[in-house]
């Protein structure tokens, strides 16, 4: 018996194959290109996620054709946020706006105006980010769009459509639109209504971990599969890693230094702290919550300095290690896309301070590395302010390759950093391990172990207050720096 995992990610789709004991048996993956038409705009071409599905699973089910034919289920992990709108006859009616995006900032405003139980229902700040207020959006800037749009599907719900043929999402990929209402585990006629729209306009909700529909046969057929395959709800990109990773219960989270950065923690109940901007989201598995702080540009910061320096991003990484001896200089803001936690402010714009004849590349990504490590620190403070404590913490994500930066991050949020051995626990190996609970009706606490760990890396004592102060010049250079540019 096997199970496939396909995550919907910004820069390209996964696909992995495992065995019932959750071995690794395969992966695949395609590249997607992201179209930037304005700044602050990021869209795709929601037809580019399936072109890219076909191609990494054709890959898989060529090079593991007995393996493939035992499938029994599937499951789906994705990007969150974006809008795809397809019309009445299912057809897309334009490029799916992405989690990234920034325009529609003064529509949030408008949204919680027309819903002043907003916050209280969501559990979140309306954000650029989130769904709902790229529909305002749309209905302002595009209304002729707006008036043809039957369905709005998240990017992984459509990919889901075109496996299944049904309309279906889940809790913790829904939480991430602005239309759930997070307690209840269903949708908002309210929060619908702020945005002109109703449930007729949302797909039906299902758990991560339970059956959302089966494969299509024609797929089935063009993939060498024997039998019939469930399909899960699967979850969100970072609801799906934590299912890879074991982080299901809760005080037991991860840190993501991947293109963006979470961190993340499992709660038992719903514990929102808007205040903090920080994401209360339902968990893909039953009964469980959980918190993200968010910030927009972690490893993609440091790519920034890549491609301004022409340098590849792991050698500045490896240089700024060789030369490191405490905190720098200089001081970087890495608000490169606005940011999320816990400034909520899409205008927000990254900053180089502290520079000098002495701010040579290596330091320049010292300071990069530094910037997105407090802006860490920035979401564990606001996470502490919701009452929440978070107990065991893993790394994942190409960040986190880096020595230095683990090392950083152990120290400024004090606590050791568990690195899990080789091997992918992202995304597309948990919505794998939630193809196996729906397909077999596992339960989720048994599937979803932690894995074997590498190293742990602990708090440098000797830094600590070096940091500290470091940290506290960071947080003030924020507030004067925006007043700048407004």
């Amino acid at each position: 018996m096997t199970y496939l995992g396909i995550d919907i990610g910004t820069s390209g789709v996964k696909a992995i194959l495992m065995d019932e004991k959750g071995k690794l048996l395969g992966e695949a993956s395609a590249p997607l290109d992201v179209s930037r038409p304005r700044p602050g705009w990021s869209e795709q071409k929601a037809e580019d996620w399936w072109t890219a599905l076909l191609v990494a699973v054709d890959k898989l089910a060529a090079e593991h054709k007995s393996e493939m034919s035992a499938l029994r289920g599937l499951g789906l992990s994705g990007q969150m946020h974006g809008a795809t709108l397809l019309d009445k006859d299912d057809r897309v009616l334009r490029p799916a706006i992405l989690w990234n995006d920034g325009r529609s900032f003064a529509e949030c405003a408008e949204m919680e105006a027309a819903e002043p139980r907003l916050r209280e229902i969501a559990g979140n700040i309306a954000m650029p980010g989130f769904t709902a207020p790229k529909l305002l959006w749309v209905r302002k800037h595009e209304p002729e769009i707006f008036a043809r749009t039957a369905k709005v599907l998240l990017p992984k719900d459509y990919v889901r459509f075109l496996l299944t043929g049904g309309f279906v999402s889940e809790m913790s990929d829904a939480s991430g639109t602005l239309w759930l209402d997070v307690g209840k585990r269903d949708w908002s006629d309210a929060l619908l209504k702020a945005t002109g729209l109703d449930r007729s306009h949302m797909p039906s909700l299902v758990e991560g971990s339970a059956p959302s529909g089966d494969l299509k046969a024609e797929l089935i057929k063009r993939w060498g599969i024997a039998g019939p395959v469930v399909v899960a709800g699967g979850g969100g990109d970072n609801a799906a890693s934590a299912c890879g990773i074991g982080a299901i219960r809760p005080g037991e989270g991860f840190v993501s230094l991947g293109t963006s950065g979470v961190l993340f923690v499992s709660n038992d109940r719903f514990r929102p702290n808007t205040a903090g901007a920080v994401h209360a989201f339902c968990h893909a598995i039953p009964d469980t919550w959980h918190q993200m702080g968010v910030i927009l540009s972690a490893t993609d910061s440091l790519n920034w300095l890549s491609r301004v320096t022409g340098q590849d991003a792991a050698k500045l990484a490896s240089e700024a290690e060789a030369q490191f001896a405490g905190p720098g200089e200089e001081i970087f803001l890495p608000y490169l896309s606005g940011e999320r936690t816990p400034h909520n402010n899409a205008n927000a714009r990254g900053s180089f301070v502290g520079l000098s004849h002495l701010s040579d590349a290596a330091r320049l990504a010292q300071a990069v590395m530094e910037g997105v490590t407090f802006a860490f620190r920035d979401c564990q403070r606001v996470l502490g302010d919701a009452g929440t404590q978070i107990d065991h913490l893993l790394a994942v994500g190409g960040g986190s390759k880096s020595n230095l930066w683990l090392r950083m991050l152990a120290t400024n949020l004090n606590m050791p950093i568990a690195l899990p051995h080789d091997g992918d626990y992202g995304g597309a190996f948990g919505a794998a391990r939630l193809g196996l609970c729906a397909a077999e009706g596992a339960d989720p606490a048994t599937v979803m172990t932690r894995p074997a760990i590498k190293s742990v890396v602990e708090p440098d004592a000797a830094l600590a207050d070096a940091y500290a102060k470091q940290y506290a010049r960071y947080r003030a250079l924020y507030e004067p720096i925006e007043e700048a540019r407004s």
